[in-house]
């Protein structure tokens, strides 16, 4: 047992015990008891420390013998009892809390003054702060010059004065790589954006760590500052890098009961040129297994390089190609563009696209040709905790893409907004997921709009329940897209074990001849249930749903693939 009036330590001592531990092992040896019951004294007394005692009696006592008093040439062979106690003695007191030099406008850590309770814990953030504030302010090499620590238990008091030598402010060097890599020496360097030159901050050095990790070049990324300053008060930055294997490839198998199987697969090389240059080539076959007369099938490639316009910066080329048969529409489309993308934080990004496009389309309105030259801007806000099988956070990306028509192709523009958020519930247990999606199309009509820039309703991505492509505008076989659309999702996912889940979920869809959402369209719905099982890739996915809202003939959709319905 471990005796205390104080509740509050009693709990963090037996925390802290090995022999607490070890009785709860299987099939624990005396010798196990008697390393446990020795390794305590030194954990039972930090926590003491830790706490602000430090007039504290420890006794452990194996077979009714202190354990510290024991041979360790002659251990117990057999355990019939053990018994701890532990007296703390009275929570001692500051009397002197002083930490010094520190920089201007800087204040010692909160709980580090006179009168205060003397946690050695506090002592340590104490110095650790005033460290870390030097650092900030350019001091890179910091140090404790001195501590004097003295406890006067007559009165329960601890004295601590705390020297600190800051050292020269300094400003950075170069980054240094270690070893011959496959990205060039002067692109790892871009890359990182390193500001050589300017005064040290930690959180610098941090960025500089993280931009070369997002440039997926590397398996493996540690900076280090050099041990030594040069001339000038100069600091080095070095860095260990593994290279990440040069190419990869994927497959992904996803079925629903309209639109039927889907394959898809892509190529990817991470190092195309020797300057992280990012080649990914993916392709789909989709409508195996379907009633339609032939396959959708579309191709795309995409050449990002890194540290194009600052290290923050990624510009890139893409190419895409796609013939699709859809229920509203038959497309062919072929999509050249070149443009940027800029983390502006970790969790933000944007992104800019200049491209040309030339299109066919057959519709219920006829056949008709489009040439759009267009500008794509999008923001992208992602504070998920997992990208894959989310639990807390939320996604909001939002995209405005004007368009130019050309060769008699009517002008217009496309905005479009998709937010999610998710929360734990029931102990982390049951998620709680939500989705909203909008859309709207103004200044060109459904005629002339190109008619994967107008918006349907239906299937996996929008209503599941509600055969694909379902809702549009007009009826029979007039329909087409719409040029406004609203989506509303919502999902309750419960854990089952630690592989399966099963969800629960509801969707509605809005589709409308108007630029923007004004109530004179048409409304759908479906609801279902699912369940998940986890893998290293993400869930996979099995949904069954059925319409609550709208005309359909068909009353039980299924959908399997791998990753979260959103």
């Amino acid at each position: 047992m471990l005796a205390t009036t104080d509740s509050g330590l009693q709990g963090k001592l037996r925390a802290a015990s090995l022999l607490r531990q070890a009785a709860t092992e299987e099939a624990p040896t005396a010798q196990d008891y008697f390393a446990a019951a020795l390794a305590d004294y030194r954990r039972l007394t930090e926590v003491l420390y830790a706490n602000g005692y430090y007039s504290g009696l420890i006794e452990i006592r194996l077979n009714g013998q202190e354990a510290a008093l024991i041979p360790v040439t002659a251990p117990p062979k057999t355990i019939r009892s053990v018994a701890i106690n532990v007296r703390p003695g009275k929570p001692f007191r500051f009397g002197t809390a002083r930490i010094a030099p520190l920089p201007a406008n800087t204040a010692p850590t909160e709980g580090f003054q006179k009168g205060a309770r003397a946690n050695a814990e506090t002592v340590i953030r104490a110095a650790r702060d005033a460290q870390t504030a030097w650092r900030d302010a350019g001091h890179a090499k910091v140090r404790v010059s001195s501590q004097d620590l003295s406890a006067d238990h007559a009165r329960q008091q601890l004295d601590a004065t705390i020297a600190l030598a800051p050292g020269p402010k300094v400003t950075f060097g170069r980054l240094l790589p270690d070893g011959e890599k496959r990205v060039r020496a002067e692109r790892i360097q871009e890359i990182a954006g390193l500001p050589s030159g300017e005064t040290f901050t930690p959180a610098a050095v941090d960025q500089a760590a993280t931009r070369l990790r997002r440039s997926g070049a590397f398996r493996s990324v540690s900076l280090r500052e050099a041990d030594a300053l040069r001339a000038g008060d100069v600091l080095d930055v070095e860095a260990s890098l593994v290279d990440a294997a040069p190419r990869r490839f994927g497959a992904g198998v996803e079925i629903a009961t309209e639109t039927g199987l889907q394959l898809s697969g892509f190529w990817m090389h991470r190092n195309l040129l020797g300057g992280a240059e990012r080649l990914r080539i993916e392709g789909a076959v989709r409508d195996i297994g379907t009633d339609t007369e032939r396959l959708d099938y579309s191709l795309s490639a995409r050449l990002d390089r890194p540290a194009s316009f600052g290290p923050d910066t990624t510009a890139f080329l893409s190419f895409d190609i796609s013939s699709e048969q859809e229920p509203l529409f038959d497309l062919d489309v072929l999509d050249l563009g070149f443009g940027a993308s800029r983390q502006l934080r970790d969790d933000l990004k944007g992104e800019v696209e200049l491209s040309f496009s030339r299109a066919e389309a057959d519709t219920a309105l006829g056949t008709a040709r489009f040439t759009l030259a267009s500008v794509a801007l999008s923001m992208e806000w992602d504070r998920r905790d997992n990208t894959l099988n989310p639990t807390n956070g939320h996604f909001l990306r939002g995209s405005l893409t004007p368009y130019l028509g050309l060769d008699g192709t009517e002008s217009g523009a496309q905005a479009t907004l998709d937010g999610r958020i998710y929360r734990p519930v029931l102990n982390d247990r049951l998620i709680a997921a939500a989705r909203l999606q909008f859309g709207a199309v103004a200044g060109s009509s459904i005629a002339g709009t190109q008619p994967n820039l107008l918006f349907q309703s239906g299937g996996g991505g929008t209503v599941r329940g509600q055969p694909f492509q379902s809702l549009g505008v007009g009826t029979g076989s007039n329909r087409t897209g719409g040029r406004s659309f609203l989506g509303l999702s919502g999902e309750l996912r419960g854990k089952i074990n630690n592989k399966f889940s099963l969800v629960g979920f509801a969707d509605a869809g809005y589709i409308g001849s108007e630029s923007f959402v004004n109530g004179d369209g048409d409304w759908h719905a479906g609801a279902g249930l699912g369940l998940r099982y986890d893998t290293v890739v993400g869930p996979i996915r099995l949904d069954v749903a059925t319409p609550i809202r709208g005309d359909s003939s068909d009353r039980v959709q299924i959908y399997v693939g791998i990753g979260q319905a959103f």
